[in-house]
Order: C-alpha cells, then structure tokens, then sequence
C-alpha cells in the first residue's frame, strides 16, 4: 500500500493518437478560398461548396493570379478583347499540363462587388482564350436569420 502512484503513458498515447486521425480525417472537409480584406466579395445563396483552383484575383489597381501581380488595370486599354499579361501568364500555366480536358481547365475569379463588368467580361473572355473554360466567381455566402 505504500508504493508511489504511477501514470499509464499507453491509454494517453492511445488517446492522443485517436484524437489526432480525428482531427486529419476532419480538416479535410473543410474548403475555404484565401480573400483579402480588400476584396469584398458579393453575396450569394449559392449551396455549393469551393473548389480549389487556379485563382485570379482584382485588388485595388492590378490584377494578381495565384497572389503574383500580372496586371495593372490602368494599362488595359477599352477596346482590348482580352488582358495581355492575364493571357500570358494562364499560356504559361496551361504549358504545365500535359494535357488540357476537354471541357477546359478551371480558374476561379474572385472580385468585388463594384468591379467594372466590362473589365469582368475581359478577365473571362481572356480565361476562356486561354483554355481556362470553366470559369467560377467566387462568393460570400449570404447569412441568413432565421
């Protein structure tokens, strides 16, 4: 009776072990695009979830693709059909598959609720040139009280 009191290291380890597959089985469900709080994106109801893709991104005076700047919009002219730098940069994405499917690659576009639909249209039409045909708009979903 007087021997000191021990601690089993086994159904901790087992514990902690549960927890962690828990936690990596889990964290996969979860997709969330990365957005800037410049960007305030519009709102929809839309029920599907995001998927990861090429992403194309209208901040403040330029446009970035995966971060990278490619773009500055007070260079695109007003009647250009299609953004240069945009277009040079998705041909050298594109170059890094070994094949495009047939319904084309994905790109997801992310800009603000006051972009120019104009300059919208010219990212698309430029995406859709470039073998990027199916194109996404990213969203806020809307909150709803109820």
């Amino acid at each position: 009776m007087n021997k000191a009191g021990g601690l089993n290291l086994v159904s901790l380890m087992d514990i902690f072990t549960i927890l962690v597959f828990f936690l990596m089985v889990n964290s996969s469900d979860v997709k969330v695009l990365q957005n800037t709080a410049d960007v305030p994106l519009p709102q929809s109801t839309s029920e599907k979830e995001a998927v990861e893709s090429l992403t194309v991104q209208v901040t403040g005076g330029s446009i970035l693709v995966q971060g990278r700047e490619i773009a500055r919009l007070n260079g695109i002219e007003v009647g250009d059909t299609h953004i240069s730098g945009l277009s040079d940069e998705l041909a050298y994405r594109r170059a890094r598959w070994p094949s495009v499917p047939e319904q084309g690659l994905e790109v997801t576009i992310m800009a603000g609720r006051d972009t120019d639909y104009r300059l919208l249209r010219k990212i698309m039409q430029t995406c859709v040139d470039e073998q990027f045909r199916q194109v996404r708009l990213a969203v806020e979903a809307e909150v709803t009280n109820g």
